[in-house]
Protein backbone atom coordinates (compact mmCIF):
# COMPACT_ATOMS: atom_id res chain seq x y z
CA UNK A 1 0.00 0.00 0.00
CA UNK A 2 1.60 3.23 -1.17
CA UNK A 3 1.45 6.38 1.02
CA UNK A 4 -1.47 7.88 -0.93
CA UNK A 5 -3.47 8.60 2.20
CA UNK A 6 -2.95 10.64 5.35
CA UNK A 7 -0.95 8.51 7.84
CA UNK A 8 -2.77 10.10 10.79
CA UNK A 9 -6.11 8.94 9.42
CA UNK A 10 -4.92 5.38 8.96
CA UNK A 11 -3.43 5.35 12.47
CA UNK A 12 -6.72 6.53 13.93
CA UNK A 13 -8.72 3.72 12.35
CA UNK A 14 -6.10 1.13 13.31
CA UNK A 15 -6.35 2.19 16.93
CA UNK A 16 -10.06 3.04 17.00
CA UNK A 17 -11.93 1.09 14.29
CA UNK A 18 -15.11 2.98 13.45
CA UNK A 19 -17.96 2.49 13.88
CA UNK A 20 -17.36 0.17 16.83
CA UNK A 21 -18.88 -3.23 16.12
CA UNK A 22 -18.90 -6.62 17.87
CA UNK A 23 -18.90 -9.47 15.31
CA UNK A 24 -20.98 -11.67 17.60
CA UNK A 25 -23.84 -9.18 17.34
CA UNK A 26 -24.40 -10.51 13.81
CA UNK A 27 -26.08 -13.52 15.39
CA UNK A 28 -29.10 -11.47 16.40
CA UNK A 29 -29.21 -8.27 14.31
CA UNK A 30 -28.37 -6.90 10.87
CA UNK A 31 -27.20 -3.30 10.65
CA UNK A 32 -28.84 -1.69 7.62
CA UNK A 33 -27.31 1.12 5.61
CA UNK A 34 -29.74 3.50 3.92
CA UNK A 35 -28.11 4.02 0.54
CA UNK A 36 -27.38 0.30 0.14
CA UNK A 37 -30.96 -0.89 0.40
CA UNK A 38 -31.49 -2.73 -2.92
CA UNK A 39 -34.99 -1.34 -3.59
CA UNK A 40 -33.53 2.16 -3.06
CA UNK A 41 -30.70 1.45 -5.48
CA UNK A 42 -33.10 0.09 -8.08
CA UNK A 43 -35.48 3.03 -7.73
CA UNK A 44 -32.88 5.80 -7.84
CA UNK A 45 -30.11 4.42 -10.03
CA UNK A 46 -31.35 1.67 -12.36
CA UNK A 47 -34.79 2.86 -13.53
CA UNK A 48 -36.41 0.13 -11.45
CA UNK A 49 -35.18 -2.54 -13.89
CA UNK A 50 -32.22 -4.04 -12.01
CA UNK A 51 -32.62 -7.56 -10.65
CA UNK A 52 -29.05 -7.67 -9.24
CA UNK A 53 -28.16 -10.86 -11.08
CA UNK A 54 -25.96 -11.43 -14.11
CA UNK A 55 -22.73 -10.78 -12.22
CA UNK A 56 -23.70 -7.55 -10.42
CA UNK A 57 -20.48 -6.10 -8.97
CA UNK A 58 -20.20 -3.92 -5.86
CA UNK A 59 -17.26 -2.00 -4.41
CA UNK A 60 -17.38 -0.72 -0.84
CA UNK A 61 -14.62 1.89 -0.86
CA UNK A 62 -13.52 2.73 2.66
CA UNK A 63 -15.63 -0.07 4.10
CA UNK A 64 -14.38 0.34 7.67
CA UNK A 65 -15.80 -2.20 10.10
CA UNK A 66 -18.23 -3.44 7.49
CA UNK A 67 -21.74 -2.06 7.89
CA UNK A 68 -22.30 -1.42 4.17
CA UNK A 69 -20.37 -4.51 3.10
CA UNK A 70 -22.28 -6.88 5.36
CA UNK A 71 -25.68 -5.42 4.49
CA UNK A 72 -25.04 -5.61 0.74
CA UNK A 73 -23.56 -9.10 0.96
CA UNK A 74 -26.52 -10.34 3.01
CA UNK A 75 -29.05 -8.95 0.54
CA UNK A 76 -27.14 -10.39 -2.44
CA UNK A 77 -26.09 -13.75 -1.00
CA UNK A 78 -28.63 -15.71 -3.07
CA UNK A 79 -27.44 -14.15 -6.34
CA UNK A 80 -24.22 -14.39 -8.33
CA UNK A 81 -23.28 -10.85 -7.29
CA UNK A 82 -19.88 -10.12 -5.75
CA UNK A 83 -18.67 -7.47 -3.30
CA UNK A 84 -15.18 -6.01 -2.87
CA UNK A 85 -14.44 -4.49 0.54
CA UNK A 86 -11.58 -1.98 0.32
CA UNK A 87 -10.14 -0.25 3.38
CA UNK A 88 -6.74 0.99 4.51
CA UNK A 89 -7.15 -0.14 8.14
CA UNK A 90 -6.14 -3.69 9.02
CA UNK A 91 -7.98 -3.51 12.35
CA UNK A 92 -11.23 -2.32 10.78
CA UNK A 93 -11.05 -4.93 8.00
CA UNK A 94 -10.45 -7.69 10.55
CA UNK A 95 -13.69 -6.80 12.32
CA UNK A 96 -15.61 -6.70 9.03
CA UNK A 97 -14.23 -10.13 8.06
CA UNK A 98 -15.25 -11.60 11.41
CA UNK A 99 -18.76 -10.25 10.94
CA UNK A 100 -18.94 -11.89 7.53
CA UNK A 101 -17.72 -15.20 8.97
CA UNK A 102 -20.43 -15.16 11.63
CA UNK A 103 -23.00 -14.77 8.83
CA UNK A 104 -21.26 -17.35 6.60
CA UNK A 105 -21.02 -14.82 3.79
CA UNK A 106 -18.75 -15.99 0.97
CA UNK A 107 -19.42 -13.33 -1.68
CA UNK A 108 -16.88 -10.77 -0.39
CA UNK A 109 -13.29 -10.11 -1.49
CA UNK A 110 -11.12 -8.26 1.02
CA UNK A 111 -8.47 -5.73 -0.01
CA UNK A 112 -6.43 -3.55 2.33
CA UNK A 113 -5.47 -0.42 0.44
CA UNK A 114 -6.41 3.20 -0.10
CA UNK A 115 -9.24 4.02 -2.49
CA UNK A 116 -6.85 6.53 -4.07
CA UNK A 117 -4.98 3.54 -5.50
CA UNK A 118 -8.04 2.18 -7.32
CA UNK A 119 -6.79 3.14 -10.81
CA UNK A 120 -3.74 0.89 -10.25
CA UNK A 121 -5.39 -2.06 -8.51
CA UNK A 122 -6.91 -3.61 -11.64
CA UNK A 123 -10.21 -4.53 -10.00
CA UNK A 124 -12.29 -3.96 -13.11
CA UNK A 125 -15.51 -1.96 -13.26
CA UNK A 126 -18.39 -1.95 -10.81
CA UNK A 127 -22.15 -1.54 -11.12
CA UNK A 128 -22.40 0.12 -7.72
CA UNK A 129 -19.85 1.77 -5.45
CA UNK A 130 -20.55 2.58 -1.82
CA UNK A 131 -18.33 5.34 -0.39
CA UNK A 132 -19.97 6.49 2.80
CA UNK A 133 -18.21 8.88 5.17
CA UNK A 134 -14.86 8.63 3.40
CA UNK A 135 -14.19 11.41 0.88
CA UNK A 136 -14.44 14.13 3.53
CA UNK A 137 -11.47 12.55 5.33
CA UNK A 138 -9.16 12.77 2.32
CA UNK A 139 -6.63 15.56 1.84
CA UNK A 140 -8.04 16.00 -1.69
CA UNK A 141 -11.61 14.62 -1.92
CA UNK A 142 -11.70 15.26 -5.66
CA UNK A 143 -8.85 12.81 -6.19
CA UNK A 144 -10.97 10.28 -4.34
CA UNK A 145 -14.00 10.95 -6.53
CA UNK A 146 -11.88 10.60 -9.66
CA UNK A 147 -10.53 7.29 -8.39
CA UNK A 148 -14.07 6.01 -7.84
CA UNK A 149 -15.22 7.16 -11.27
CA UNK A 150 -12.27 5.37 -12.89
CA UNK A 151 -13.75 1.98 -11.98
CA UNK A 152 -17.48 2.74 -12.32
CA UNK A 153 -19.39 1.22 -15.21
CA UNK A 154 -20.89 3.70 -17.68
CA UNK A 155 -24.40 2.99 -16.36
CA UNK A 156 -23.27 2.43 -12.77
CA UNK A 157 -23.97 4.46 -9.62
CA UNK A 158 -22.13 5.67 -6.54
CA UNK A 159 -23.69 6.08 -3.11
CA UNK A 160 -21.93 8.90 -1.25
CA UNK A 161 -22.20 10.35 2.22
CA UNK A 162 -20.30 13.47 3.25
CA UNK A 163 -20.70 15.83 6.18
CA UNK A 164 -23.12 18.75 6.03
CA UNK A 165 -21.52 22.09 6.87
CA UNK A 166 -24.37 24.14 8.32
CA UNK A 167 -25.68 21.59 10.83
CA UNK A 168 -22.17 20.72 12.08
CA UNK A 169 -21.16 24.26 13.01
CA UNK A 170 -21.03 23.29 16.70
CA UNK A 171 -18.81 20.31 15.90
CA UNK A 172 -16.23 22.48 14.16
CA UNK A 173 -16.22 24.99 16.99
CA UNK A 174 -15.51 22.15 19.45
CA UNK A 175 -12.80 20.74 17.17
CA UNK A 176 -11.15 24.16 17.06
CA UNK A 177 -11.36 24.50 20.83
CA UNK A 178 -9.81 21.07 21.37
CA UNK A 179 -6.99 21.83 18.94
CA UNK A 180 -6.20 24.93 21.00
CA UNK A 181 -6.23 22.92 24.21
CA UNK A 182 -4.15 20.05 22.79
CA UNK A 183 -1.65 22.20 20.85
CA UNK A 184 1.17 21.77 23.34
CA UNK A 185 -0.21 18.65 25.00
CA UNK A 186 1.69 15.37 25.31
CA UNK A 187 -1.43 13.46 26.30
CA UNK A 188 -2.20 10.16 24.58
CA UNK A 189 -5.32 9.28 22.59
CA UNK A 190 -7.35 8.00 25.54
CA UNK A 191 -6.48 11.07 27.62
CA UNK A 192 -7.55 13.36 24.76
CA UNK A 193 -10.85 11.49 24.50
CA UNK A 194 -11.41 11.91 28.25
CA UNK A 195 -10.66 15.64 27.97
CA UNK A 196 -13.12 15.99 25.07
CA UNK A 197 -15.88 14.30 27.06
CA UNK A 198 -15.24 16.42 30.13
CA UNK A 199 -15.13 19.57 28.03
CA UNK A 200 -18.50 18.88 26.40
CA UNK A 201 -20.08 18.18 29.78
CA UNK A 202 -18.67 21.47 31.12
CA UNK A 203 -19.93 23.62 28.26
CA UNK A 204 -22.65 26.18 29.03
CA UNK A 205 -26.03 25.79 27.35
CA UNK A 206 -25.15 28.70 25.09
CA UNK A 207 -22.35 26.70 23.44
CA UNK A 208 -23.23 25.79 19.84
CA UNK A 209 -22.28 22.14 20.27
CA UNK A 210 -24.52 21.85 23.33
CA UNK A 211 -27.35 23.58 21.47
CA UNK A 212 -27.32 20.90 18.76
CA UNK A 213 -26.02 17.97 20.77
CA UNK A 214 -29.01 15.77 19.89
CA UNK A 215 -27.80 15.79 16.28
CA UNK A 216 -24.45 14.23 17.10
CA UNK A 217 -25.50 10.75 18.22
CA UNK A 218 -22.09 9.11 17.72
CA UNK A 219 -20.52 11.22 20.48
CA UNK A 220 -22.26 9.04 23.08
CA UNK A 221 -21.30 5.75 21.37
CA UNK A 222 -17.92 5.07 22.95
CA UNK A 223 -14.42 6.48 22.51
CA UNK A 224 -14.40 5.75 18.78
CA UNK A 225 -17.33 8.09 18.28
CA UNK A 226 -15.78 10.84 20.40
CA UNK A 227 -12.51 10.76 18.48
CA UNK A 228 -14.14 10.53 15.06
CA UNK A 229 -16.42 13.49 15.78
CA UNK A 230 -14.23 15.87 17.77
CA UNK A 231 -10.57 14.88 17.35
CA UNK A 232 -10.32 13.74 13.74
CA UNK A 233 -7.15 14.93 12.00
CA UNK A 234 -8.82 15.46 8.61
CA UNK A 235 -12.45 16.52 8.46
CA UNK A 236 -14.35 18.80 6.09
CA UNK A 237 -18.00 19.41 5.32
CA UNK A 238 -20.10 20.68 2.43
CA UNK A 239 -23.16 22.77 1.81
CA UNK A 240 -25.66 21.71 -0.85
CA UNK A 241 -24.36 24.50 -3.08
CA UNK A 242 -20.78 23.29 -2.74
CA UNK A 243 -21.80 19.74 -3.61
CA UNK A 244 -23.52 20.90 -6.79
CA UNK A 245 -20.45 22.95 -7.73
CA UNK A 246 -18.20 19.94 -7.17
CA UNK A 247 -20.24 16.98 -8.38
CA UNK A 248 -22.48 18.54 -11.03
CA UNK A 249 -20.54 21.54 -12.33
CA UNK A 250 -17.00 20.16 -12.21
CA UNK A 251 -17.80 16.58 -13.23
CA UNK A 252 -21.13 16.83 -15.04
CA UNK A 253 -22.69 14.18 -12.80
CA UNK A 254 -26.26 13.88 -11.57
CA UNK A 255 -27.11 14.08 -7.84
CA UNK A 256 -30.13 12.49 -6.11
CA UNK A 257 -30.38 13.35 -2.40
CA UNK A 258 -32.03 10.97 0.05
CA UNK A 259 -31.49 11.56 3.77
CA UNK A 260 -31.52 8.61 6.15
CA UNK A 261 -35.14 7.76 7.10
CA UNK A 262 -36.35 11.09 5.63
CA UNK A 263 -35.71 10.70 1.91
CA UNK A 264 -35.67 13.74 -0.33
CA UNK A 265 -38.43 15.40 1.73
CA UNK A 266 -35.88 17.16 3.93
CA UNK A 267 -34.52 18.80 0.76
CA UNK A 268 -37.96 20.22 -0.07
CA UNK A 269 -38.77 23.69 1.39
CA UNK A 270 -42.45 23.11 0.62
CA UNK A 271 -42.61 19.94 2.73
CA UNK A 272 -40.42 21.32 5.52
CA UNK A 273 -42.67 24.38 5.85
CA UNK A 274 -45.78 22.21 5.77
CA UNK A 275 -47.56 24.35 3.18
CA UNK A 276 -48.35 26.72 6.06
CA UNK A 277 -47.57 29.95 4.20
CA UNK A 278 -48.93 29.86 0.63
CA UNK A 279 -47.12 33.06 -0.38
CA UNK A 280 -43.77 31.65 0.75
CA UNK A 281 -44.43 28.29 -0.87
CA UNK A 282 -45.13 30.03 -4.16
CA UNK A 283 -41.70 31.68 -4.03
CA UNK A 284 -40.01 28.29 -3.72
CA UNK A 285 -42.06 26.93 -6.61
CA UNK A 286 -40.34 29.47 -8.84
CA UNK A 287 -36.88 28.21 -7.85
CA UNK A 288 -34.83 25.53 -9.58
CA UNK A 289 -34.46 22.17 -7.86
CA UNK A 290 -30.88 23.10 -7.04
CA UNK A 291 -31.95 26.33 -5.35
CA UNK A 292 -34.69 24.55 -3.42
CA UNK A 293 -32.25 21.95 -2.12
CA UNK A 294 -29.89 24.67 -0.91
CA UNK A 295 -32.75 26.56 0.74
CA UNK A 296 -34.04 23.41 2.45
CA UNK A 297 -30.66 22.78 4.06
CA UNK A 298 -30.84 26.24 5.64
CA UNK A 299 -34.45 25.75 6.71
CA UNK A 300 -33.98 22.32 8.25
CA UNK A 301 -30.84 22.88 10.29
CA UNK A 302 -30.55 19.11 10.84
CA UNK A 303 -28.58 17.91 7.82
CA UNK A 304 -25.39 16.86 9.60
CA UNK A 305 -24.68 14.60 6.63
CA UNK A 306 -25.62 14.58 2.95
CA UNK A 307 -26.45 11.17 1.51
CA UNK A 308 -26.93 10.97 -2.23
CA UNK A 309 -26.53 8.90 -5.37
CA UNK A 310 -24.25 9.96 -8.21
CA UNK A 311 -24.81 8.81 -11.79
CA UNK A 312 -23.59 9.90 -15.20
CA UNK A 313 -27.10 9.72 -16.65
CA UNK A 314 -29.72 12.18 -15.42
CA UNK A 315 -32.64 9.83 -16.11
CA UNK A 316 -32.02 6.92 -13.77
CA UNK A 317 -35.08 6.91 -11.50
CA UNK A 318 -37.96 4.49 -11.96
CA UNK A 319 -40.72 6.39 -13.81
CA UNK A 320 -44.18 7.06 -12.47
CA UNK A 321 -46.86 6.62 -15.11
CA UNK A 322 -45.79 3.30 -16.61
CA UNK A 323 -48.39 0.63 -15.92
CA UNK A 324 -45.83 -2.18 -16.15
CA UNK A 325 -44.18 -1.14 -12.88
CA UNK A 326 -44.97 -2.66 -9.49
CA UNK A 327 -45.49 -0.20 -6.60
CA UNK A 328 -44.68 -1.30 -3.07
CA UNK A 329 -44.36 0.25 0.38
CA UNK A 330 -41.12 0.00 2.34
CA UNK A 331 -39.34 1.22 5.51
CA UNK A 332 -42.47 1.57 7.67
CA UNK A 333 -44.60 -1.09 9.29
CA UNK A 334 -47.65 -0.42 7.12
CA UNK A 335 -48.89 -2.18 4.01
CA UNK A 336 -51.22 -1.15 1.21
CA UNK A 337 -54.52 -2.33 2.77
CA UNK A 338 -53.61 -0.65 6.07
CA UNK A 339 -52.90 2.60 4.24
CA UNK A 340 -56.26 2.23 2.47
CA UNK A 341 -57.95 2.26 5.89
CA UNK A 342 -56.08 5.45 6.84
CA UNK A 343 -57.33 7.12 3.67
CA UNK A 344 -60.86 5.83 4.16
CA UNK A 345 -61.12 7.22 7.70
CA UNK A 346 -59.97 10.67 6.67
CA UNK A 347 -62.66 13.29 6.20
CA UNK A 348 -62.60 15.93 3.48
CA UNK A 349 -60.87 16.17 0.13
CA UNK A 350 -57.40 16.49 1.66
CA UNK A 351 -55.92 14.55 4.53
CA UNK A 352 -53.14 15.48 6.94
CA UNK A 353 -50.33 12.94 6.95
CA UNK A 354 -48.02 13.23 9.95
CA UNK A 355 -45.05 11.00 9.23
CA UNK A 356 -43.24 10.70 12.56
CA UNK A 357 -40.01 8.98 11.35
CA UNK A 358 -39.27 11.78 8.89
CA UNK A 359 -40.90 14.59 10.86
CA UNK A 360 -42.81 15.62 7.73
CA UNK A 361 -46.41 16.82 8.02
CA UNK A 362 -48.33 17.51 4.83
CA UNK A 363 -51.84 17.97 3.52
CA UNK A 364 -52.29 15.54 0.66
CA UNK A 365 -55.16 14.68 -1.65
CA UNK A 366 -55.80 10.92 -1.68
CA UNK A 367 -57.71 11.28 -4.92
CA UNK A 368 -61.05 9.63 -5.63
CA UNK A 369 -59.46 6.22 -6.04
CA UNK A 370 -56.50 6.36 -3.62
CA UNK A 371 -57.94 3.98 -1.07
CA UNK A 372 -58.78 1.43 -3.76
CA UNK A 373 -55.31 1.63 -5.27
CA UNK A 374 -53.69 1.20 -1.86
CA UNK A 375 -56.01 -1.69 -1.03
CA UNK A 376 -54.71 -3.61 -4.05
CA UNK A 377 -51.05 -2.70 -3.54
CA UNK A 378 -49.39 -5.92 -2.38
CA UNK A 379 -45.89 -5.57 -3.83
CA UNK A 380 -46.65 -8.17 -6.50
CA UNK A 381 -49.17 -6.55 -8.80
CA UNK A 382 -48.30 -4.00 -11.45
CA UNK A 383 -50.15 -0.71 -11.70
CA UNK A 384 -52.06 -2.19 -14.64
CA UNK A 385 -53.22 -5.11 -12.50
CA UNK A 386 -54.10 -2.76 -9.64
CA UNK A 387 -56.01 -0.46 -11.97
CA UNK A 388 -57.86 -3.41 -13.49
CA UNK A 389 -58.93 -4.40 -9.97
CA UNK A 390 -60.19 -0.85 -9.36
CA UNK A 391 -62.05 -0.80 -12.68
CA UNK A 392 -63.65 -4.15 -11.74
CA UNK A 393 -65.36 -2.59 -8.73
CA UNK A 394 -69.06 -2.48 -9.62
CA UNK A 395 -69.62 1.22 -8.91
CA UNK A 396 -66.81 2.17 -11.31
CA UNK A 397 -67.97 0.04 -14.26
CA UNK A 398 -69.53 2.95 -16.06
CA UNK A 399 -66.62 5.36 -15.55
CA UNK A 400 -64.42 3.99 -18.30
CA UNK A 401 -61.32 4.81 -16.25
CA UNK A 402 -58.08 4.90 -18.22
CA UNK A 403 -54.64 4.19 -16.82
CA UNK A 404 -53.73 7.85 -17.39
CA UNK A 405 -56.71 9.05 -15.33
CA UNK A 406 -55.88 6.73 -12.43
CA UNK A 407 -52.22 7.71 -12.48
CA UNK A 408 -53.16 11.38 -12.34
CA UNK A 409 -55.70 10.79 -9.56
CA UNK A 410 -53.06 9.01 -7.42
CA UNK A 411 -50.17 11.33 -8.30
CA UNK A 412 -50.22 13.62 -5.26
CA UNK A 413 -50.33 10.72 -2.82
CA UNK A 414 -47.60 8.90 -4.72
CA UNK A 415 -45.33 11.95 -4.79
CA UNK A 416 -45.64 12.42 -1.04
CA UNK A 417 -44.72 8.79 -0.32
CA UNK A 418 -41.86 8.97 -2.82
CA UNK A 419 -40.50 12.14 -1.17
CA UNK A 420 -40.22 10.35 2.18
CA UNK A 421 -38.86 7.21 0.48
CA UNK A 422 -41.73 4.97 1.52
CA UNK A 423 -43.06 3.92 -1.89
CA UNK A 424 -40.89 2.36 -4.57
CA UNK A 425 -41.23 0.98 -8.08
CA UNK A 426 -39.73 -1.99 -9.86
CA UNK A 427 -40.44 -3.23 -13.36
CA UNK A 428 -42.51 -6.36 -13.85
CA UNK A 429 -39.46 -8.06 -15.33
CA UNK A 430 -37.91 -7.95 -11.82
CA UNK A 431 -40.70 -9.79 -10.04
Amino acid sequence: MEPSHLPEVREQYELLPYPARSPMDERHRLVTTWLDDLPMLNQYCFRGRQDFSDGFRVLVAGGGTGDGTIYLAEQLKHTDASIVHLDLSESSTAIARQRAEVRSLTNITWIRDSLLNLPRLGLGEFDYINCSGVLHHLEDPDLGLNALMSCLKTDGAIGLMVYGKHARVGVYQMQELLRLMNKNSTEGVQEKIAIARSLVDAMPKTNWFRRGEELYWDFRNGPEGVYDLLLHSQDRAYTVGELYEWIADMHGLSIAFTDVMRGSAVYSPQLLLGNSKPALIEMFQNMTARQCHAAAELISGTLVTHSFYVTRDRETQAPYGDAEFIPFLLHDAIDGPQMAKVVEKAAGERITLNHAPSGIVAQVSPGRFGKYIFNNMDGKRTFREIFDAVRAIKKFHAHGLSDAELFEDFREMFEFFRAIDRIFLRHASCR
